[in-house]
């Protein structure tokens, strides 16, 4: 018992010096780390709506090349080619590269945008690959550590990494705020932005030149395979959240910042996970955690939408049902004032269960209420929401046969298709074109309502 207390209190004394940043080299590796996430954030929102999220896959892998080619440079001329800067700069003009390789294909072949980066792709890794290859032979033995590039080493990020992570972060914001309407124009209209005088091919050039330097610092911290998804997976779950792109943007920097810090803080406190690729994990934990309950486009939110709007359908199909039943009541001089469940389900074709589920919810919001014999009768209430109700649906049914020449026999459910989202701009519009509209009670049906007619009901 005392050694597991002895354990415990142990494991809680290294988190608690792990989140606040205690020891100096965590707190380089998680700042730097950090920054590196929020910075690949914003600039991959772009990228993102601009529909070129694989560039930076295309551009971290077509890296490699560069590096390797650094490094015999270095090792030639100098004797030592593991200079960073060096390094870094080989990796760029390599990337740059792939990047223009890329351009030129698209621009001069016929081939499509994916199987260009499939081709700079596999091609620049190759080299890359085949370049390591005879770096690894080289009798001087001075190659160990460049692996470090493809996979990743942000626990062996130096403090002059972190203060090159925050320069390239801070340069990527300030950039993105400074030219953040034309950068809103290319993404989403770049023929409009042209029409106005902005230049697309400069705006793309900017926009490449972002994700060149965050590709080229975050290698060392995740290493150029898993670069790309610091770059789309914290836009991607940011979309799920807002419409808007400044919310975008930033959500994107949190998600990627917040990734990246519990990613680092994880592999500091368990030395055993590699940093690179619990950082992206915890991003794709972010991105499935979006995808769910996201407030604008999260799957759950979604579904609960639908099943709140098919509930509204199956209580207008109700409440028109009840309306069109009295209707042909009267007009059979029957001394009903109610519809009987049996008209009703075979007016429409619903289950006895979904018919009951939606006479229940009527009567719990006051539009419907039943009589002795159980038959549906309209509350006060009710009986002007059917009116509104049948009103709009033949409203709708005289224009399509108007106006779209749709069969009366078959226009019932192509306006049951449509009616319950028409608005009252368009319903002013149909009262404008049909001269029935301009009485305030339902038109006639311009159809027969027969049993069954009226097609599936949506519980």
């Amino acid at each position: 018992m005392n050694a597991a207390v002895a354990i415990a209190v142990g494991s809680l004394f290294g988190w608690a010096d792990v989140l606040l940043l205690r020891d100096y080299n965590t707190r380089v590796v998680v700042l730097g780390a950090t920054l590196l996430g929020m910075g690949a954030g914003v600039v991959g929102s772009f990228t993102l709506l601009r529909k070129r999220a694989l560039i930076g896959d295309a551009l971290s892998h077509a890296t490699l090349p560069g590096i390797a080619t650094a490094f015999l440079v270095g090792s030639a001329l100098w004797g030592d080619g593991k200079s960073l800067p060096l390094l870094l700069a080989g990796g760029a003009v390599s990337g740059v590269m792939g990047v223009g390789a890329i351009l030129l294909i698209r621009r001069y072949t016929r081939l499509s945008e994916d199987a260009a980066l499939g081709i700079v792709l596999s091609v620049f890794f190759g080299a890359g690959v085949a370049l390591l290859g005879i770096v690894q032979q080289m009798p001087t033995g001075h190659a160990a550590g460049l692996e470090s590039f493809i996979y990743g080493k942000t626990a062996a990020m130096l403090s002059r990494d972190a203060w090159l992570i925050a320069g390239v972060a801070a340069v990527c914001v300030a950039a993105s705020l400074a030219l953040f309407k034309e950068l809103s124009l290319l993404c989403f209209d770049p023929g409009f932005a042209a029409s106005r005088g902005y230049s697309v091919g400069w705006l793309d050039t900017v926009l490449m030149a972002m994700v060149v330097i965050t590709t080229i610092v975050g290698l060392q911290a995740v290493g150029l395979i898993l670069m790309i998804a610091l770059l789309v997976i914290p836009p991607a779950a940011a979309r799920f959240w807002t419409e808007d792109l400044r919310t975008m943007t930033r959500i994107a920097a949190i998600l990627g910042g917040a990734s990246a810090f519990v990613g680092a803080t994880l592999s500091a406190t368990y030395p055993k996970l590699p940093s690179g690729a619990t950082i992206v994990l915890t991003a794709a934990t972010a991105f499935l955690l979006s995808a769910l309950f996201g407030s604008k486009r999260g799957v759950v939110l979604r579904w609960f939408r639908r099943q709140a709007f098919l509930r509204g359908v199956a209580m207008d199909h109700l409440l028109r049902s009840v309306y069109e039943t009295l209707e042909q009541q009267r007009a059979e001089q029957a001394d009903a004032d109610g519809a009987s469940i049996a008209r009703l389900m075979a007016l429409r074709s619903w289950t006895p269960a979904e018919l009951r589920r939606v006479v229940h919810r009527a009567e719990r919001r006051e539009l419907v209420r039943r009589d002795s014999q159980g038959a549906i009768r309209l509350t006060a209430r009710g009986a002007v929401e059917a009116e509104r109700l049948t009103r709009q649906h033949r409203l709708w049914e005289m224009y399509l046969i108007t106006h779209a020449e749709v069969a009366p026999a078959r226009v019932d459910r192509g306006a049951d298709a449509i009616e319950h989202v028409l608005d009252p701009e368009t319903i002013r519009h149909l009262e404008s074109l049909l001269d029935e509209a301009a009485i305030l009670v339902p038109p006639a049906s311009p159809h027969v309502i027969e049993p069954g007619a009226l097609g599936e009901a949506s519980s």
